[in-house]
């Protein structure tokens, strides 16, 4: 990892892939990614971790199923926002216009999941890319 300060505005700027994070930097064993996100992505879950998400612009709800039975909940980020999603909750981030996401999780967790449905061609199942620069 870089032993710089890193603008989150070039980071997200070296790339253009959708749902397919970038590592800026780690904590711990935790990493730091960046992502820009459209659409819908895969409903998934982390059995094993929570799910921070910040938005840094652009529009977000994730839509969460927390229990079975229980109706679907939609949450609405703005920017500048932050969400915890809890561990084995299911839950589907999705964006109409576009949107720059931070992202905070243990290191080498899939960004799909432990339990997830068929992962659809727009969708990235990674643990993360390397920042280029």
């Amino acid at each position: 990892m870089s032993e710089r300060p890193i603008n989150l505005r070039d980071a997200l700027a070296s790339f253009d892939e959708l749902w397919s994070p970038r590592i800026v930097t780690r904590v711990n064993d935790y990493d730091v990614r960046v992502a820009k996100v459209r659409g819908e992505y895969v409903w998934h879950a982390h059995d094993g971790t929570d799910e921070f998400f910040l938005l840094l612009d652009g529009d977000l709800r994730i839509r969460l199923r927390e229990r079975e039975g229980a109706p679907e909940r939609v949450v609405t980020l703005e920017r500048g926002s932050v969400f915890v999603v809890p561990r084995g909750t299911e839950h589907r981030p999705e964006s109409d216009g576009g949107a720059s996401i931070l992202l905070f999780e243990p290191t080498g967790t899939l960004t799909v999941g432990d339990r997830h449905e068929e992962v659809p061609d727009h969708v990235d199942a990674t643990t993360g890319h390397v920042l280029d620069g």
